[in-house]
């Protein structure tokens, strides 16, 4: 912040300000403090800048991925990298122990192209599963590639998360932003219509991280996209989540088969492992969720939650709903996301098992981190016109939209 001298404010002095009416004095207050606060936003602004780039890494038919680097006053900082549109650090410098980088990820390109479980990831066309990877449209049969055992997941072989966007850094009102653009030729990954998506990450001052996604398609085609990031608030690297507490506003969730299929129910949560309500007392943690629903003997199912909530209240449209607050009880770090989206997937981890190395030398172990995917629900293609399921099918002329404000800060002891 730049030095206040010079600030503007009342001179009461020799009693100069007896002399005028209460009511003028009013309005001259009301007219310095507005002025005040524009100088204030304009040093905000000020300080503020365009994002930086660096490269990042070359892939292997020669192309150069970058990372662009955001930061405001106060020491929030992301970096997210043209490579999957993906989010490899968000540092939140609130916390019992300091800054902290709470999304898990890698220190270069490699450790993304050597195959990764969707870390920070934009995933689409369609993201989370698709029963047998196929759907009938406009009277034609579809097959997807089925790369998650018998079923579709987070767009296929090579999914968005998987492809070089282009990049337009930029310094908004907002903040410092950067917009990934991609277009999803016709017949990409099996899917029909050329969809046009852009996703804008935006990093405000308030330390709010905000994720834009858009597409729009030539043809009646599928969309859910997904943010990815898997979040430890207690820092990647730290240790699991267990011990962190969750709050989702959701009544019902929706039960899966051994193929994590839904199978058309929405349950109601209350006396579930999946009972993540704001009101609920105490508040859930994701330990006692995991071991409430542990995995199968051979192993084929490794435990823990990997469900899709309902969201409560939802209605179609732009309104933002808050989703779900995670908070780690030691560090007292806090994230709070709000959302359009009618679902959010509550995945913790299950599947990481100590083989990935991420950042500064952490092995990800089992549980070390958790996404909150929100989200159209799983499958929604094969469920269309039941109650309560939204749709995830997107018309020519229609406007896919789905944005995500992540909140970040620090609670009390």
């Amino acid at each position: 912040m730049g030095s206040r001298r010079g600030r503007v404010g009342l001179f009461c002095g020799g009693g100069a300000c007896r002399c005028l009416p209460a009511g003028v004095l009013a309005l001259v207050g009301v007219l310095f403090s507005s002025y005040n606060a524009t100088l204030n936003a304009a040093e905000e602004t000020a300080a503020m800048h365009a994002p930086t780039v660096k490269p990042f890494g070359q892939l292997p038919d020669g192309r150069e991925a970058h990372l662009y680097i955001l930061e405001t006053p106060g020491g929030w900082r992301a970096t997210i990298t043209d490579y999957g549109a993906i989010l490899t650090s968000m540092t939140v410098p609130l916390g019992s122990d300091g800054p902290g980088d709470v999304v898990l990820g890698f220190d270069s390109l490699e450790g993304y192209l050597a195959g990764h479980p969707y870390f920070g990831a934009t995933c689409g066309r369609c993201s989370n599963r698709i029963a047998a990877g196929q759907f009938s449209l406009g009277g034609k049969d579809y097959q997807l590639a089925t790369n998650n055992g018998e079923h579709h997941l987070h767009g296929g072989e090579a999914g968005f998360d998987k492809k070089l966007w282009q990049a337009e850094p930029k310094l908004t009102e907002a903040g410092p932003a950067v917009t990934f653009r991609l277009v999803s030729p016709d017949g990409d990954e099996g899917y029909p219509g050329k969809l046009s998506i852009e996703t804008t990450y935006t990093l405000t001052p308030a330390g709010e991280l905000v994720i834009d996604m858009q597409a729009t398609s030539d043809a009646a085609t599928v969309c859910n996209m997904v943010h990815h990031s898997y979040w430890n608030m207690a820092g990647q690297g730290s240790g699991t989540i267990r011990g962190h507490e969750l709050t989702v506003d959701a009544d019902r969730y929706l039960p899966v088969d051994a193929g994590s299929i839904p199978t058309g129910e929405l349950a109601v949560v209350e006396g579930t492992a999946f009972d993540f309500r704001p009101e609920r007392q105490p508040t859930a943690t994701l330990g006692a969720a995991i071991d409430a629903l542990p995995g199968s003997a051979d192993g084929a199912n490794p435990g823990g939650v990997d469900h899709n909530l309902c969201v409560r209240g939802w209605q179609a449209g732009d309104t933002l709903r808050r989703i779900a607050v995670l908070r780690d009880p030691v560090s007292g770090r806090t994230l709070e996301i709000e959302s359009n989206q009618p679902g959010v997937q509550v995945y913790t981890g299950n599947y990481l098992d100590g083989s990935l190395t991420g950042k500064g030398g952490a092995v990800y172990e089992k549980h070390a981190g958790v996404c909150l995917e929100t989200q159209c629900f799983p499958d929604a293609i094969h469920h269309r016109g039941e109650d309560g399921w939204p749709t995830v099918v997107l018309e020519p002329g229609d406007t896919y939209h789905h944005r995500m404000v992540h909140r970040f800060g620090r609670s009390a002891d």
